[in-house]
């Protein structure tokens, strides 16, 4: 997968929603990737795909009616067998750093994020007095360049995008070796966008005792995964189809999966034309390829599932070496 050390390595996770009348939602299958220190990560594909079940996974944040199966490996820790206390004590702040899709959730409604950012600083830091707390939470505002003036504000007091960058100043505060973000640029102007993954960058750059961090980004947002992931994964249906260096990836050779090649070609500055179809439902998904209905290079032999082979789960995938003349 990578040749730098793991910081986080899934092998196999699969998850089930068990559903009343017996039916089972295969919301991830058989998902594998690493995620490097010093390196992003970037998850991308259409809602609904699997990628913030994905993420829910290995926060233990999945519902009770969940299965899981598979490895994911933080360091020695196996987050599919971690329990509840192990999660609220070691992993989550710690160990991974939670940017959430949904930040109004996320903060606790009756209290200032001034209020919050100090007690997850005295939380996850030495740091310690009146004075101090707050320098470090004004410190941890501005990295995730939340404007110092509206600390004192309540959550319901702020826009969309501020709410977005409170919760990244929180998700910062920990120095976690992994930093999970998932959708955080939702609600984001472009500029804002730029801003705030710049920022993430940043901490996967930064080293700390030595040791470089590691960034899980899920987005559908492909302007921002190409500024600033090292790599790509792209998930469809509930499996992950292709994984590829974000500069082959973007560039040239391109895409070697059709639905891969389908979400640049559905990208304004580029053939802005979109994928037909609508992806099938989780609950549902057909015995081989789960995107053959849409893909125009389907053949008898996408009845069969493709197994992701090197970087790629496709019987027809497109030819690394030709890609670029095949783009001609």
């Amino acid at each position: 997968m990578t040749e730098r050390a793991p910081v986080l390595s899934v092998r196999g996770l699969s998850v089930r929603f068990l559903m009343p009348g017996g039916r089972r939602v295969a919301a991830v299958t058989d998902a594998h990737f690493d995620v490097a220190a010093g390196e992003c990560l970037a998850l991308i594909g259409e809602s609904g795909c699997g990628k913030s079940v994905l993420a829910s996974a290995l926060l233990g944040l999945l519902p009770g009616n969940a299965r899981t199966a598979g490895a994911a490996r933080l360091g020695d820790l196996d987050l599919l067998t971690a329990d509840e206390r192990t999660f609220a004590r070691t992993v989550r702040g710690r160990l991974i750093g939670l940017v959430p899709q949904s930040p109004a959730a996320h903060l606790t409604p009756v209290r200032t994020i001034r209020s919050q950012l100090e007690e997850t600083v005295a939380q996850l830091t030495d740091v310690r007095g009146r004075t101090a707390l707050r320098a470090a939470a004004e410190a941890a505002a501005e990295r995730a360049a939340f404007p110092v003036d509206h600390l004192d504000h309540h959550p319901h007091e702020l826009s969309g995008g501020l709410a977005q960058r409170a919760a990244t100043a929180l998700a910062l505060v920990g120095d976690a070796p992994l930093l999970l973000a998932d959708e955080p640029t939702t609600g984001l102007d472009r500029d804002l966008v730029d801003r705030t993954v710049d920022e993430l960058r940043r901490h996967v750059d930064k080293k700390t005792d030595d040791q470089s961090r590691a960034l899980l980004m899920i987005t559908h947002d492909l302007a921002a995964a190409e500024r600033i992931a090292d790599r790509i994964a792209v998930m469809y249906a509930g499996r992950i189809v292709e994984l590829a260096d974000a500069a082959d990836f973007f560039g040239a050779p391109g895409p070697r999966h059709p639905y891969s090649r389908g979400l640049l070609d559905a990208l304004p500055d580029r053939a802005f034309t979109p994928i037909p179809g609508l992806p099938p439902e989780l609950g549902d998904l057909p015995d081989g390829c789960a995107f053959a209905a849409r893909c125009d290079r389907a053949t008898d032999a996408c009845t069969a599932l493709p197994p992701l082979t090197a970087t790629v789960a496709c019987h027809h995938p497109h030819a690394a070496l030709t890609e670029a003349a095949d783009r001609a």
